[in-house]
């Protein structure tokens, strides 16, 4: 019977905005500085285009739409207990990483072709 107030006091923290406990404030702030690092990306991604003067999409967007998805994966899955968010991010971290892997990839290519970048 304990275990089972113990569990429905958990949920109920868990739908808090400000939990009671430590515990719970710790995650939230976890929660909020990855949700921070994740946003971050867009910040990065307009200055770097507003220096080129054009549309462009630097590697440290994609470094950070990982951190900050698998920093909010880890929040959805430990302590919201959320599948959307679970579903979300959980996915979006497949695109991140092969866009990572192509980016390698073409930068690998440019070199043996000695240097020369392709337009785009």
């Amino acid at each position: 019977m304990n275990g089972l107030i113990v569990l429905a006091v958990g949920a109920a923290e868990r739908g808090q905005w400000w939990p009671d406990t430590w515990v719970g404030r710790l995650w939230v702030l976890f929660g909020l500085v990855a949700q921070a690092t994740f946003a971050g990306r867009f910040i990065v991604q307009w200055i770097a285009s507003e220096l080129r003067g054009k549309s462009h999409i630097p590697l440290a967007f994609w470094y950070l739409s990982i951190v900050g998805s698998v920093m909010l994966l880890t929040y959805a899955v430990l302590w919201k207990h959320d599948v959307v968010l679970t579903l979300g991010q959980g996915s979006g971290i497949i695109v991140y990483v092969r866009n990572l892997m192509l980016l390698h990839r073409e930068k690998k290519l440019t070199q043996a072709a000695g240097g020369a970048r392709p337009a785009g």
